[in-house]
């Protein structure tokens, strides 16, 4: 009986061993090699008027730089080889009071692109330490931290000629195609006013865009009912800590872990791509089965022009190395 006792208890000794070292293994995959593998996915969405010619647009989002981030910003600016014909970026840049020169220097070849952009809270203001395993259970309540120079990008960004459309409606034209786009500001920190922008969206454009951070449903209703053909967001890294073969947990908002990124239908016309971005919380700086991503959407005409689901393929675009 001493015996048999004996050898449970090495077992459990063994398993527990065993659970912790998993344990230990997948927290250092997640934290030292799954968020720094960026890769860019390409996906083909048939959302143009009929007739239209295709479009390449480089969605990217959530960088939540820091300055010593030299991989990542490195990274980014090999982005320009992809030769886009628009870029867009939906917020969550900073991550520090003296980000701004690192984000404008790792975009500085995409800013000669014509470029449209909103803010997230992560522009406004910085992070602060919190308990990460609420990020699995429940959207946070936004706990805000110092205040970031988001006027500073704002105008680096401008003065190179992108477009803040935050609360805004404006037509762009590019490649000879017209784009009819708005913007809000980020529902997480209920600085949205859909209001300031509402009304139908223009029946003359190839395309009509909207963009928002965080893929709030209250916004993309709004978009939905003023007949846009397309919404761009980022805001939910994708779920950042997924299950295997299951996906997303959470969003960080009220949209539905299926959705936590790439293309989906909303609505009987619109459709939705939420980017899982390039970046995590200092304060929570891990990614499982949820690699940081920059997206090249080839935009295409829609045989119908109310447009189908988006196909999606996840590789690393051959001139920009995943590393």
């Amino acid at each position: 009986m001493l015996a048999r006792s004996t050898v449970v208890n090495k077992s459990a000794r063994l398993a527990g061993s065993v659970a912790a070292g998993s344990l230990a293994a997948g927290i250092g995959y997640a934290t030292l090699i799954e968020r720094n593998a960026f890769v860019v996915r390409e996906t083909t969405m048939p959302v143009l008027t009929p007739g239209s010619l295709p479009l390449r647009v480089l969605h990217l989002s959530d960088f939540h730089m820091t300055p010593g981030q030299r991989r990542k910003q490195a990274w980014i600016r090999e982005l320009a080889g992809l030769e886009p014909d628009l870029v867009i970026n939906t917020g969550d840049n900073l991550a520090h009071p003296r980000s701004v020169p690192s984000v404008v220097q790792a975009l500085n070849d995409l800013l000669a692109v014509p470029g449209l952009f909103v803010f997230g809270s992560n522009d406004y203001f910085g992070p602060k330490p919190k308990n990460p395993a609420n990020y699995l259970f429940r959207p946070s309540h936004r706990v805000i931290g110092q205040p970031l120079p988001w006027q500073d990008l704002r105008a680096a960004f401008s003065e190179r000629g992108w477009l803040d459309v935050t609360h805004t409606r404006r037509e762009i034209e590019v490649k000879g195609q017209l784009i009819s786009v708005a913007g809000v500001d980020d529902p997480h920190l209920s600085r949205d006013r859909y209001d300031t922008i509402a009304g139908p969206a223009s029946p003359a454009a190839n395309l009509t865009l909207g963009l928002v951070h965080a893929p709030y449903t209250r916004v993309l209703d709004r978009f939905a009912a003023d007949g846009y053909q397309l919404v761009l967001a980022g805001h939910t890294h994708g779920g950042q800590l997924c299950l295997p073969f299951h996906g997303a947990v959470v969003t960080n908002c009220d949209l539905d872990p299926s959705r936590a990124k790439g293309p989906s239908r909303w609505g009987s016309h619109m459709q939705l791509h939420v980017s899982a971005g390039l970046g995590t919380s200092p304060y929570a700086p891990y990614r499982f089965c949820c690699r940081p991503e920059a997206t090249l959407l080839t935009l295409v005409a829609s045989p119908t022009g109310g447009g189908s689901l988006g196909r999606r393929a996840d590789l690393s675009h051959p001139t920009v190395s995943a590393h």
